[in-house]
């Protein structure tokens, strides 16, 4: 044999090798089930109640802003997407659409799309379609559903399916994210804490596929990159794990840890309970664990409320997919607690954070601040009031998320949607646009 042959001969030895432990790395799927799907050939019917929520446009230092939700209660769960023209609004009250301008167009309560709590949603500008989901802990059954409703159009006002997933051993609602190809949800509860489903299916209304897996993969990231590989994150003790998800020959799911790297950060516990105004009651702060992901440019982003020298932080950070820091941020001011806080990116990389304030003499209020991606790294801009809290929260539970998206029409607007405290202490919301550069 000659030197060349050798050569090639071990290359492929050492290529095989590598194929099987590349195989052996990768988990598939602990089991499938067939969901059929509820279909609503429109938004609202006779059999749903009009909610008439919101609108009201108006300009606050510099930004078109108007009212989302006005009756929630201390746990609002607002979320927004962007796209076709329009914007779908979820809390734990209802849905709303509005068109880009602030206007209402049309609302419903959960019960039209199958019942459940605490929505999370986004748009998929690579299918053209809305997704959210709704957790219902209170079916009859005893299923636990979490209903993953798709609309069959960038038009929100059209033709709808519902899938209602049974996770019977839920505890909670859970997070939502996707690709170009999979919609994917983890929730606590169980031992299978993860499923998958194809976008194409559910979009066209045929039965879908549903791949569980054991044990939680992270949280599920917004793929906004053009691809089909879908991203799990999770804050594991001092470290950042990241699993990803990619499809075999015959299209079914798999995935393996990807990232696995020591975070360095001195800022990373649970943030205190915040005080507010007028009361000695504290309210939460949200969650270390980011609310939402985004995958943006090769890049994971997200943000988090974490302990800094005993207030509530804010804290963002855009990482690489094996789990190494590019940068980080800190929104930290003493004597004051920034809470409840989610990210925004655009195809340009520029950044927008969106969170609450409150402190002893500031009742819960609408923040946000942005950067440029040319702008120094780890660095945002100046803080920007969106709105003053008229009172007091009367529990600990305060909002659970905040929201905050890119444009699916254009990748370039940033939008974030954030609760403020009512007379009452109870929740409403502000909606906002940023226009980008």
């Amino acid at each position: 044999m000659t030197f060349k042959k050798q050569i090639v001969a071990v290359l492929g030895i050492v290529l095989s090798i590598s194929t099987v432990i590349s195989a052996q790395n990768q988990i598939a799927p602990s089991r499938t089930e067939v969901i059929l799907p509820i279909h609503k050939n429109e938004f609202r019917n006779d059999k749903c109640k009009q909610r008439v929520q919101g609108g009201n446009p108006k300009t606050v230092n510099g930004y078109m802003q108007f009212n989302g939700s006005m009756d929630g209660n201390r746990q609002v769960d607002p979320q927004i997407a962007i796209g076709g023209g329009y914007i779908l609004h979820g809390s734990n009250s209802g849905l709303v659409i509005y068109d880009k301008n602030g206007n209402y167009i049309d609302g419903v309560s959960q019960k039209c799309f199958n019942n459940g709590i605490d929505p999370k949603m986004y748009y998929d500008a690579h299918n053209k379609m809305f997704v959210f989901d709704l957790w219902n802990p209170w079916d009859k059954s005893k299923k636990k559903p979490v209903n993953i409703a798709v609309s069959e159009t960038d038009n929100p006002n059209k033709a709808w399916n519902i899938y209602p997933v049974p996770t019977p051993k839920g505890v909670d609602g859970g997070g939502i994210g996707y690709s170009k190809k999979w919609i994917a949800y983890s929730f606590p509860g169980g031992d299978e804490k993860t499923f998958v489903l194809k976008s194409k299916e559910v979009k066209s209304g045929k039965p879908a596929t549903i791949y569980h897996f054991k044990g939680s993969l992270g949280h599920p990231v917004f793929t906004q990159d053009d691809t089909e590989d879908l991203y799990f994150f999770e804050i594991k003790g001092n470290s950042f794990v990241i699993n990803k998800v990619t499809s075999t020959e015959d299209g079914s799911p798999v995935y393996e840890e990807v990232g696995n790297q020591p975070h360095h950060l001195k800022y990373i516990n649970y943030p205190p309970k915040s005080p507010q105004k007028g009361t000695n009651q504290k309210t939460s702060s949200g969650d270390r664990n980011p609310k939402n992901l985004v995958m943006q440019g090769g890049y994971i982003w997200f943000s988090q409320a974490v302990n800094v020298e005993g207030n509530s932080g804010v804290q963002w950070h855009q990482i690489k997919t094996d789990g190494s820091i590019v940068q980080t941020g800190l929104i930290h001011k003493k004597g004051t607690n920034y809470i409840q806080t989610t990210i925004g990116v655009n195809a340009n990389n520029d950044v927008l954070v969106g969170f609450q304030e409150t402190n002893s003499e500031v009742f819960i209020s609408p923040r946000m601040a942005f950067r440029y991606a040319n702008d120094p790294k780890g660095t945002l801009r100046k803080i920007v009031n969106l709105g003053k809290g008229r009172g007091a929260t009367n529990g600990t539970s305060w909002g659970d998320y905040s929201g905050t998206t890119v444009d699916g029409d254009n990748f370039k607007d940033l939008w974030t949607i954030q609760s403020i405290a009512n007379e009452k202490g109870r929740g409403e919301t502000v909606i906002v646009k940023v226009p980008m550069k």
